[in-house]
């Protein structure tokens, strides 16, 4: 069976979040108020359990540490 978003999202009592790599052109579809970026340069995500997007930076380690800091758990995307 498959869970749906809103059983997904409750896994880990709301503390789960992943974090994926992405390119300019995802970034600006999830986060439409980034500035002007180029379509090939590597970011990364952080999204909570449902894809709400939460953050983008230029380096994973920075995603982790904000997740850290809201005492979230960053899991990879494979």
């Amino acid at each position: 069976d498959r869970l749906t978003p809103e059983a997904f999202a409750g896994l880990g009592g709301g503390r789960i979040a992943y974090v994926r790599p992405l390119n300019g052109a995802e970034a600006r579809g999830m986060f439409p108020t980034l500035p002007p970026i180029a379509d090939g340069i590597e970011l990364w995500a952080l999204l909570g359990a449902d894809g709400t997007p939460l953050m983008v930076a230029d380096s994973r380690e920075a995603v982790v540490l904000n997740a850290r800091e809201n005492d979230l758990d960053a899991m990879s995307l494979h």
